[in-house]
């Protein structure tokens, strides 16, 4: 059965263990909650789910590095971001998500990549048009998580 592991919570992968990370819109809470979704898809799978959505976000901490918490929560996310088997990066419509699209730049060449990037994402081809995973797709939260669900369900690679 799939767990769901959030910061703080450590990431504590077992060797060989499949993970998806979920790399997307959250800005600052007003994203729609895509990764519910995306969770709920995969729970008959053993697969870990790295969220980085936090039950517990303080938005009265300051986006800097001197803050503790702030760091504690970006670094869990790279960690998180290097440690997944896949990252499933998704563009909520609506919204820009500047960490996002860094995030896409950090991992576009990997084979580990899934992009969903629907109508109604101001830049929507620029977020999947570089990444090994063929470009935007679009769709439903339907269509997301099951792109998602099949990508646990390969065998697993190397990373790249």
């Amino acid at each position: 059965m799939a767990r769901s592991l959030k910061p703080p919570t450590p990431l504590d992968l077992a060797p060989g263990e499949r993970s998806l990370f979920l790399a997307g819109s959250i800005e600052m809470g007003r994203a729609e909650q895509w990764q519910e979704t995306v969770e709920h898809a995969l729970e008959d799978l053993e697969v870990a789910v790295l969220n980085p959505r936090r039950d517990d976000w303080d938005s009265s901490w300051t986006q800097s590095i001197d803050d503790p918490m702030f760091r504690a929560q970006v670094e869990w996310e790279l960690a998180g971001l290097e440690q997944a088997t896949v990252i499933a990066f998704y563009f909520s419509p609506g919204t820009k998500s500047p960490i996002t699209l860094l995030e896409l730049g950090l991992h576009a060449q990997s084979t580990r990549t899934i992009v969903c990037c629907p109508e109604g994402y101001w830049r929507r081809m620029g977020a999947g048009s570089s990444t090994s995973t063929g470009g935007p797709a679009g769709g439903s939260s339907r269509a997301r998580s099951g792109r998602a669900r099949s990508s646990m369900m390969r065998p697993p690679h190397r990373r790249a």
